[in-house]
């Protein structure tokens, strides 16, 4: 699932190709959207909330989409042949002259009263990458559940929104915490989030989520993606395994000696 610096980095693609521009060309291939034209009407800006999506047009209406596992949304060149995926995975075009954004296997995509945006992703915590985060907040809502496994309460959008299994794996290698050490005996929440908050930053502008520093391909992570290779730090191979609450199980990466449980 495209975390926060993808989605963020995703909206100001959006946002570049589309602001300002009213649409020449406006298809959502969802049943629920099938009758709706907004061909005339100019997309004022483009944001994301977490990983969450956000086109505001200026006719008072919001495109709310979430790209969850394989989603993705491409911005062609007139002219260009578009390479998203096959034709019938499209479920949304936006068309400006001299573009079009492309909605690929978009399992949300609803069009909603732009005043209305609170109902849809009102939930979430502090966003990382948003100009609403607030450290002392975030770890509040973590701190507010101090039994949950801090592997558990990091992927809570509730807790703070835009971080995903691969920050997740990451950032608890550089904190030295295991994934299922309880939230209330981990000593440092708000270092932590910080960190996660900075590596992020780092990644927004880039192709790449690297955490480790290193450009090398094959170097960029610590311990996501590595199961059974050695720890890059100790020599330790890597563990994986799946936890989280029923049906919403996540792949968990860890070095048994760098973060013991």
């Amino acid at each position: 699932m495209p975390e926060g610096d993808i989605v963020w980095r995703t909206c100001q693609l959006l946002d570049a190709s589309l602001a300002g521009k009213p649409l020449t060309r406006c298809e959502f291939r969802v049943p629920t959207l099938a009758t709706v034209d907004l061909t005339g009407i100019s997309v004022t800006e483009v944001v994301s909330r977490g990983k969450h999506l956000l086109a505001r047009f200026d006719n008072d209406l919001t495109l709310h989409s979430h790209m969850q596992m394989d989603g993705a949304w491409r911005v062609f060149a007139d002219g260009r042949r578009w390479s998203g995926g096959p034709t019938y995975e499209i479920r949304a075009i936006l068309g400006v002259t001299g573009s079009a954004a492309v909605g690929y296997r978009l399992p949300v995509l609803e069009l909603i009263k732009t005043a209305r945006e609170p109902e849809v992703v009102g939930h979430l915590g502090p966003d990382l990458l948003g100009p609403d985060w607030d450290l002392a907040e975030a770890v509040r809502r973590l701190r507010s559940q101090p039994d949950r496994t801090i592997g558990e309460a990091l992927l809570d959008q509730r807790n703070l929104a835009g971080i995903g299994t691969v920050y997740r794996a990451e950032i608890l290698f550089l904190q030295g915490i295991n994934p299922r050490k309880p939230v209330g005996d981990v000593r440092d929440l708000g270092r932590l989030c910080d960190r996660v908050r900075q590596i992020m930053i780092r990644n927004r502008t880039g192709f790449e989520q690297n955490t480790t520093g290193d450009p090398r391909p094959g170097r960029s992570h610590w311990v996501y993606g590595r199961s059974g290779r050695e720890c890059r730090r100790c020599g330790t191979p890597i563990r994986v395994e799946e936890f989280g609450p029923q049906g919403q199980e996540r792949l968990s990466y860890w070095c048994p000696h760098c973060q013991p449980g």
